[in-house]
């Protein structure tokens, strides 16, 4: 009977959102968002250059086509150059984080059990977003958030270990059904693209010292790409399910004249770890806490790569290659169909 009434409450629990912190800025949608900083010059009433989606194609970067063909819509190739800088771009992140910022990589399963994906707060809210295998249950991660929260599950760490701090390279994978209708051409809004996730397991006294440093992080690799970007505090409607505070960075891409979210921070207090089973101890022999676990992009790849097709446009064509990539992708224009 015990079990019973545990696994019913268990059942009504897990579909609770959590609470956003004090200072979230209240509001039933978007427009309740507040701008904290914007850094750069922006014209937003420019004339827009070339588009993605004609320019990726026409220089063989990006093929809309193949995509479509092999695996339907919202899917794409990338080629050549295009293939090349991605995979520089990744790296670049990789060791920005690992060698500069203390983080350990690290490289999970793309398909996770169920318990996983309730333990990050994907489920049950998100089940209709999420592919999953129906004859094993397992499911295709929406983001590593997921794998990272899940590395020490069920596990008591020990006492002067956090914070834990990790990042990872995968693919992410999403139905996107909500979105459907919007955002149709080009890679800005695709069932599968590539991200570095950066993921914290800290302390709860030092969660906000650790979200601050976490924007920063994300928002110096926009700088050190060269392009202009502000950062949002989202307000009580706009946050996610499992997030108390969530910022958003954004960078303005002029061909599809938009500000295009490259990151989401989140501070989720202790709503994973309970989900997960997952405590510290603060001191030796000291009574179990539940730690703090903080995620964000570090970055989402196919809007960094609109962006620097887009903000690297040349009056010739051709695309100029941020500075900080070249050393990764050994060339620094891109100028021709790749073969």
């Amino acid at each position: 009977d015990l079990r019973q009434t545990e696994e019913s409450l268990r059942d009504l629990v897990i579909v609770l959102p959590n609470l956003p912190l004090a200072d979230v800025p209240i509001g039933l949608d978007e427009s309740s968002n507040i701008i904290v900083e914007t850094v750069g010059d922006v014209d937003e009433s420019a004339p827009a250059v070339e588009p993605h989606w004609d320019s990726g194609p026409r220089l063989g970067i990006i093929n809309l086509e193949a995509g479509a063909r092999m695996s339907g819509a919202r899917f794409f190739v990338m080629s050549g150059a295009g293939a090349q800088l991605q995979r520089a771009l990744t790296s670049w992140m990789l060791d920005v984080h690992v060698r500069e910022n203390g983080y350990t990589e690290i490289s999970p399963p793309l398909l996770e059990r169920e318990e996983t994906m309730l333990g990050s707060g994907n489920l049950p809210k998100f089940a209709s977003n999420l592919y999953r295998d129906d004859e094993s249950n397992l499911w295709l991660i929406p983001t590593a958030e997921v794998s990272l929260n899940a590395l020490h599950a069920g596990e008591i760490i020990d006492a002067g270990v956090l914070p834990l701090k990790y990042v990872a390279h995968t693919p992410s994978f999403r139905k996107e059904d909500t979105a459907a209708g919007r955002d149709t051409r080009g890679i800005k809004r695709v069932h599968q693209f590539e991200k570095v996730e950066m993921f914290r397991y800290t302390e709860p006294e030092n969660s906000t010292d650790a979200l601050n440093e976490m924007v920063s992080q994300a928002t110096d690799l926009c700088e050190r790409l060269g392009f202009a970007y502000r950062t949002i505090a989202l307000c009580t409607g706009d946050i996610g399910f499992q997030s108390a505070k969530t910022f958003d960075i954004e960078v303005w891409s002029p061909g599809v004249q938009e500000w295009l979210e490259v990151s989401s921070i989140s501070t989720c207090g202790d709503f994973q770890a309970r989900r997960n089973g997952t405590r510290y101890r603060p001191a030796p022999g000291a009574s179990t806490r539940y730690p703090t676990t903080l995620n964000g992009s570090g970055l989402a790849v196919p809007r960094i790569m609109i962006a620097i097709i887009e903000n690297g446009l040349n009056p010739d064509g051709s695309i100029t290659v941020p500075d900080i990539l070249v050393p990764y992708t050994g060339f620094d224009r891109i100028e021709t169909p790749a073969t």
